[in-house]
């Protein structure tokens, strides 16, 4: 037994999904009373089930509706600095095993056994997401045992995003430990990328689309492409590091295409790289008006369905999205379509996506269906972490 504020499930909610490996405990799951009401968000607690059996130790916050998140199957478990090495251990392992190259994300939340964290690892540096609140009060052992195990010199706090503002978590970024004094270069898929660590989008890159990166650069050979969407240039870099003829890349920032450039330079392909800051759906617009054609077109927007909510709306927009990108494909060229939205299954995405590309009067055949890379590990009991999907299109006349 440990001496830890217990919390309990309700009689009515079944443990059996606790002691197989789900991670996560709502709120009207508990009991909620008033004294598990006072235990402090980020405490760590022994959860027990409705005949007062113990399931573990769990973080623990009564202001989000993930109210609990399992952590340890032994009750008395000490997150400390040791415990925290043993998970980072285990996760870098696997990605020693998968990369080359010290760039990769080290730990997927849940499905690294860290519920609610994030580390991407950019070499001698690494970003740090605390976005529960149980982590965020361990932030100090959580970065010391990041150090040790990967050797990193630079750890950076990121503190922005919706799940940190479901928590209750304030935004509050910036160093823990080392200097940073300029964006990051990272090779990837036969180009490099600069990653913005302070400033820049999520950690400053996004390791999720590297396969698919990877396979819209074979269709890229010989081809224009249009990256729309592009943030740092992830599929552009790609597709001209194999042989593209040439590369759009549209976004809303500048900063962010100010390093897509500066990627292209050092890529050896800013001869055939172009940026154009602008609204996606208006420029869009714009280049059909133009008359302008691409072999391949990729779309790859942020989440318009970022929950259940706002999912009819989200799918509306993939549907434009793909509507407006099949317009500008030539005939017999290649479009690729991209969600990171978890409350827009695979199903529901491909159906608005060639609703769109019908809407456009084309034609198109699947090529394959893509996810996001194996340092994004999928947690079974949480169709969450399988957010990312990408369709590769062919499109006829």
């Amino acid at each position: 037994m440990s001496d830890r504020p217990v919390v309990r499930l309700l009689p009515k909610t079944a443990a059996q999904p606790f002691r197989f490996g789900a991670p996560w405990v709502y709120a009207d799951q508990i009991v909620l009373d008033r004294r598990t009401r006072a235990i402090p968000a980020g405490s760590i607690v022994e959860l027990q089930d409705g005949e007062q059996r113990t399931l573990g130790a769990a973080g623990f916050n009564a202001g989000s509706k993930i109210a609990l998140r399992l952590l340890d199957r032994d009750p008395a478990a000490v997150v400390d600095r040791s415990w925290f090495e043993a998970r980072l251990s285990r996760a870098l392992s696997l990605r020693e095993a998968l990369f080359d190259a010290p760039c990769y994300r080290l730990v997927h939340a849940e499905a690294d056994d860290l519920p609610g964290v994030v580390i991407d690892r950019f070499g001698d540096a690494a970003v740090i997401q605390p976005n529960a609140a149980w982590a965020e009060a361990n932030l100090a052992a959580l970065a010391e045992a990041l150090q040790a195990v990967t050797g990193v010199s630079i750890v950076v706090k990121n503190a922005a995003g919706r799940a940190r503002g479901l928590e209750g978590l304030p935004e509050e970024s910036g160093l823990l430990s080392g200097a940073l004094a300029a964006p990051v270069p990272v090779p990837m898929n036969g180009a490099t990328y600069f990653a913005d660590l302070l400033g820049g989008q999520k950690t400053g890159l996004f390791y999720d689309q590297r396969p698919n990166h990877a396979f819209a650069a074979r269709l890229a050979r010989g081809r224009a492409m249009l990256d729309v969407f592009a943030h740092v240039g992830g599929f552009a870099l790609a597709g001209l590091a194999a042989g593209a003829t040439s590369a759009l890349a549209i976004d809303g920032s500048a900063p962010a295409l100010a390093l897509a450039e500066a990627g292209a330079e050092a890529s050896g392909v800013a001869d055939r790289f172009t940026a154009r800051k602008g609204d996606a759906f208006d420029t869009m617009t714009a280049l059909a008006g133009e008359g302008a054609r691409f072999g391949l077109v990729v779309c790859d927007p942020p989440a318009f369905a970022p929950s259940k909510s706002a999912l009819e709306a989200g799918l509306r927009a993939y549907e434009r999205v793909a509507r407006l990108g099949a317009a500008l494909v030539e005939p017999g060229g290649f479009l690729v379509l991209c969600s990171c939205s978890h409350a827009a299954d695979l199903a529901r995405f491909r159906e608005a996506s060639l609703r769109g590309v019908g809407k456009a009067g084309r034609t198109a055949r699947i090529l394959a269906t893509g996810g996001a890379g194996p340092d994004h590990p999928t947690h079974p009991y949480l169709a969450e972490s399988a957010y990312l999907k990408a369709l590769f299109l062919r499109l006829g006349p």
